[in-house]
């Protein structure tokens, strides 16, 4: 019930901002701290000279507004795709779904950018260690007060950049989120 909801969350989300497997959890060290699987979050809320907020899969790191044609050659086959004619900008927003999540770009010149990485359920987990199925408390523990409510999210902005958790009674939803659209 948890992975449908948060991935009817996150298609209404996708909605508004533009128009219309067995791993676990992963500690900071990439490994996972259950069974020795690999792919979920990484070391780092931060990259080094990078934007905001990053989502690290399997040894790749993913922020916001960067470069998709390698992180998409990295990630490897998705499970599924998606594109279509995207209403704010020339060319096609597409969708690759992965374990977990998905990529979410849009397109800027020649280049696909990332509008946006959508967890689909707990099996990943930010940098910081919060997945969906985490409480309010446990994210306000990890990421503060400075955030903004609204409609039942907490958005965390950082280098123009959004973390968004979509709550019901716990995080129902997380999203990565470019502010390019707004």
């Amino acid at each position: 019930m948890k992975k449908l909801t948060a991935l009817l969350m996150a298609a209404s989300l996708l909605i508004l901002a533009g128009c219309g497997n067995d791993e676990k959890v992963m500690d900071g060290s990439g490994q996972n701290s259950e069974a020795g699987a690999s792919g979920s979050a990484g070391s780092a809320g931060t990259v080094q000279g990078g934007k905001g907020y990053v989502f690290t899969y399997k040894g790749t790191t993913i922020q916001v507004d960067a470069d998709a044609a390698p992180i998409v050659e990295a990630l490897g086959e998705p499970a599924s795709y998606y594109e279509a004619a995207s209403c704010a900008f020339e060319g096609l927003d597409k969708i690759y779904s992965y374990s977990g999540f998905e990529l979410n770009t849009y397109p800027s010149g020649d280049k696909d950018l990332v509008s946006a990485v959508v967890f689909r359920d707990d099996s990943v987990s930010t940098a910081e260690g919060v997945c969906i199925g985490d409480t309010l408390e446990k994210v306000k523990q990890v990421y503060g007060d400075d955030c903004t409510e609204e409609d039942g999210m907490l958005v965390y902005e950082k280098d123009g950049m959004k973390l968004c958790f979509i709550l019901k009674e716990d995080v129902a939803a997380i999203e990565y989120r470019s502010t390019v659209l707004e």
